[in-house]
């Protein structure tokens, strides 16, 4: 059986994958949310590519941007992660052969 910190991604790129998702939905680009959230655009370029680690603050910051309450993006986080998990924890049981 695969170890779970194998199967599952690492929770920066799961949180990158996530915001990406809120910014696309919404039409905006990296330029309008980086302003708004007066963070870099090259940083938040890389907290949504899962290169860097956003502070509470930081990640607070896009949120408000993005008008989305972080609750509800830590709760989608949350339930990918989640998933990963379940399916490295699914076990793979041989047929005995006949």
């Amino acid at each position: 059986m695969r170890n779970v910190r194998d199967a599952a991604p690492l929770m920066r790129e799961v949180l990158g994958e996530s915001l990406r998702e809120q910014r696309t939905a919404q039409g905006r680009t990296l330029r309008e949310v980086s302003q708004d959230a007066r963070v870099s655009l090259g940083y938040l370029s890389e907290i949504e590519r899962g290169q860097k680690e956003a502070s509470s603050e930081l990640l607070a910051a896009i949120c408000g941007a993005l008008d989305v309450p972080l609750s509800i993006v830590l709760d989608d986080v949350s339930q990918r992660l989640a998933s990963y998990e379940t399916v490295a924890l699914l076990r793979v049981v041989p047929v005995a052969a006949a």
